[in-house]
């Protein structure tokens, strides 16, 4: 699932969320799938990101990068660069943020969608990341290494996620994985 460009839209067409938040952002995302560039970070006002929400297999710890450009705890993904395979896409900026190579992928499908605005750069204006999130799971023992991305990468405990961030999104996420368990 999430494969290809039809297989994301037809996963979009059907998903029901019990968030509202995300239930909103389902046509926003189905219409912007229409467009022919919305894999390109060029694309504006908003382009198809990729991200995975990392969680040891015991669903204890989840792996965040704290994001040098946003300074803020975030699961780690990035931009597709035309790649529609999204799932790819969360698979290699794990990698590429995390350093770790041994990931389980629970689901093929997503297990979350967001959009949120990216602050406007020197080098380019605000704009939006549609994310779409995929559920995996690593272990703890595997050694983390910290990209010029980020200024740390940290497994930390699920039950005090809110002492590293207040992202609704990010704690969506949490909730999901409990209601999961």
């Amino acid at each position: 699932m999430a494969q290809t460009r039809a297989d994301l839209i037809r996963f979009l067409s059907e998903y029901k969320s019990t968030y509202t938040e995300e239930s909103i952002f389902i046509a926003d995302f189905l219409s912007l799938l229409n467009a022919s560039t919305c894999y390109e970070r060029t694309h504006l006002p908003g382009h198809i990101t990729g991200s995975a929400w990392i969680v040891t297999p015991e669903r204890d710890h989840v792996l965040l990068v704290h994001h040098a450009k946003l300074n803020r705890w975030l699961q780690p993904g990035g931009h597709a660069d035309g790649d529609e395979n999204v799932l790819r896409v969360a698979l290699r900026e794990a990698e590429e943020e995390t350093g770790l190579k041994n990931f389980k992928i629970v689901d093929q499908r997503p297990f979350d969608v967001d959009i949120h605005l990216i602050p406007e750069r020197k080098d380019f204006p605000d704009h939006y990341h549609y994310d779409v999130r995929f559920l995996m799971e690593a272990s703890r023992d595997e050694k983390i290494i910290v990209s010029e991305e980020s200024h740390d990468v940290k497994w930390i405990v699920l039950d005090e996620l809110e002492n590293y961030t207040t992202e609704q999104s990010v704690l969506r996420m949490k909730a999901k994985l409990l209601r999961a368990d």
